[in-house]
């Protein structure tokens, strides 16, 4: 049977209006997207984010957390910043995230020089690389665009990956937003900055897997010194670098410690110890330099990252204010 001209017209139409449906569906963040609509965006948010670290070194690796626990739970959507009894920011996983007041100060600063136009999302976004640069990390341009997301559950952050989960549950999470092993790996390479609280991770020193003894997996020379920051019955809010000797400090000692066994939190020494990350470790390990090696990955996984589950176009909405929805 032949098909007509005029059919051929229709068909053709169709097939193009699905082609721009999905294309719409599937829009993604982009480099410059606020050039025309907010040019300071990225000027305004580096100096708050400056002013704040200059004052408070801790809040790079909070700005940094931030990003991370907001982009796993539905996406890069500022949810972790809604202010309420049961949201994601009052969550356990969260309560000790630090650097909020740092978003709603540049969030202050872009209402009054373009309202109603940078995304929170967006403002958490460049605020972790920012913090990256500022600790002696490697810049990356950040694709914005992205909208706020509508919904805060502190229930949805029982999908955060977590400081004793096994190697398979990692993978398993990491690999539910479209990342894999290398990204894995790269991500949890943000611990070169920051502290832990030995809430998190005292067991591993004392009584791990109930065996009244310490994780294998610790350094013996390291373990009196762990032992003696945080002491069993101890203060568990008091904090620990999760990489000794570079709390403040970007790089790639981090997996020099995982594989000096000096590995703070149990989900982080699992990289070293289990076989099918330790490659990746390695990696940032070899020959040339893989320190620079590292920093160009972190920037690579951080941008992949944040357009998992991206919200955009007339998706979400541009929040007035950060704590709450319009």
């Amino acid at each position: 049977m032949k098909i007509s001209s005029l059919n051929k017209t229709c068909i053709l139409l169709v097939l193009l209006l699905a082609t721009f449906t999905t294309l719409a569906r599937g829009q993604r963040t982009r480099v410059g997207f606020y050039r025309a609509t907010c040019p300071r965006v990225e000027s305004i948010v580096q100096s708050a984010v400056q002013t704040a670290v200059q004052s408070n070194p801790a809040i790079a690796p909070g700005l940094l957390r931030m990003y991370f626990h907001d982009c796993f739970i539905n996406g890069c959507d500022a949810s972790i910043l809604i202010d309420g009894p049961a949201t994601e920011k009052a969550a356990p996983p969260n309560s000790l995230l630090r650097g909020f007041e740092v978003i709603d100060a540049a969030k202050a600063q872009l209402e009054t020089a373009c309202p109603g136009v940078v995304s929170c999302a967006d403002i958490v976004a460049l605020a972790a690389r920012d913090s990256v640069v500022l600790t002696g990390g490697r810049r990356w341009q950040v694709p914005l665009g992205r909208r706020d997301g509508l919904v805060s559950q502190a229930s949805d952050t029982a999908n955060l990956p977590a400081f004793n989960d096994s190697m398979s549950v990692q993978i398993r999470k990491f690999a539910d937003k479209g990342l894999n092993s290398q990204d894995l790996v790269t991500l949890v390479g943000g611990h070169t900055i920051g502290t832990a609280a030995c809430a998190l991770f005292s067991y591993r020193l004392y009584n791990f897997n109930n065996t009244n003894g310490p994780d294998p997996d610790i350094n013996q020379a390291f373990l009196p010194q762990l032992r003696s920051l945080c002491p069993n019955g101890g203060d568990l809010f008091r904090r620990v670098a999760l990489d000794t000797g570079s709390v403040n400090s970007f790089g790639n000692s981090f997996y020099e410690n995982l594989r000096n066994g000096r590995g703070v939190i149990e989900s982080d020494a699992k990289l070293w110890s289990d076989r099918r990350t330790r490659r990746f470790v390695q990696r940032f390990l070899g020959r040339g330099q893989p320190g620079s090696r590292f920093n160009s990955e972190f920037g690579r996984a951080m941008v992949k990252l944040g357009n998992t589950e991206v919200k955009t176009g007339r998706q979400g909405q541009i929040r007035r204010v950060c704590t709450a929805t319009n």
